[in-house]
């Protein structure tokens, strides 16, 4: 089945982390190749021509598309190993509901926390720990999002961990004083070989945040 993996996507994205991770939860090896989005190549226009788009990931020539629809995919395809998606329906359903909430919620509060100023940061900032908290009440004691074992909601949000330094230094925050729990959930993840493989230097990533700070003038 792991005939030919292409992952088309971009070093900092906390979705195309989700892809990363998944795959290598399953032990599928893939070509990783890492896309210049102000100069997208031919490749990633062919493959999404609707969104034009990272992640993709490519099997044997063909696309799929949207990261939360790609894990369900490799855990479908790869399912030998490691399961991702619980077998109940119910506690699937859940899952899917909380992954959602997290890609309807957490991109444009998360983007207001360092990518703007004054009311709208505020505003901002309040959003985003009240998702936190909201997610952190869903994690409750568990030690993952689905109970005793790593899965579909945790590989879902663990991307935006890497972030996270980047919030606090130019939101003025501190998560781990608001969710502790949460952190603590992140640590946890980060322990795992997919994730730690799959997530960049949060340094990195920080000074990438201030590159698009100058960009969108609010340095």
């Amino acid at each position: 089945m792991a005939k030919e993996v292409i992952l088309l996507d971009f070093w900092p994205s906390m979705f195309g982390m989700r892809t990363r991770i998944a795959l290598r939860e399953k032990g599928v090896d893939f070509e990783y190749r890492d896309e210049d989005l102000r100069d997208k190549s031919p490749l990633l226009l062919q493959m999404n021509p609707v969104h034009k788009k990272i992640p993709v990931l490519i099997h044997n020539g063909k696309p799929v598309c949207e990261s939360a629809i790609q894990v369900q995919y490799i855990d479908e395809v790869w399912s030998h190993k490691n399961p991702i998606l619980p077998s109940d329906p119910y506690q699937k359903a859940q899952a899917r509901f909380w992954v959602d909430y997290i890609d309807k919620k957490m991109y444009e509060a998360q983007r207001k926390v360092y990518a703007s100023k004054g009311e709208e940061q505020e505003t901002g900032k309040k959003e985003f720990i009240e998702i936190l908290k909201t997610l952190e009440s869903e994690l409750g004691d568990k030690p993952y999002f689905g109970g005793d074992d790593f899965g579909y909601v945790d590989i879902g949000l663990i991307g935006f961990y890497t972030w996270f330094p980047g919030y606090e230094k130019f939101g003025n925050i501190s998560i781990e004083a608001e969710c502790p729990k949460l952190i603590a959930w992140a640590k946890r993840c980060m322990q795992r070989e997919s994730v730690a493989k799959s997530l960049p230097d949060s340094e990195k990533v920080t000074e990438f945040m201030a590159m698009l700070r100058k960009k969108f003038g609010v340095e």
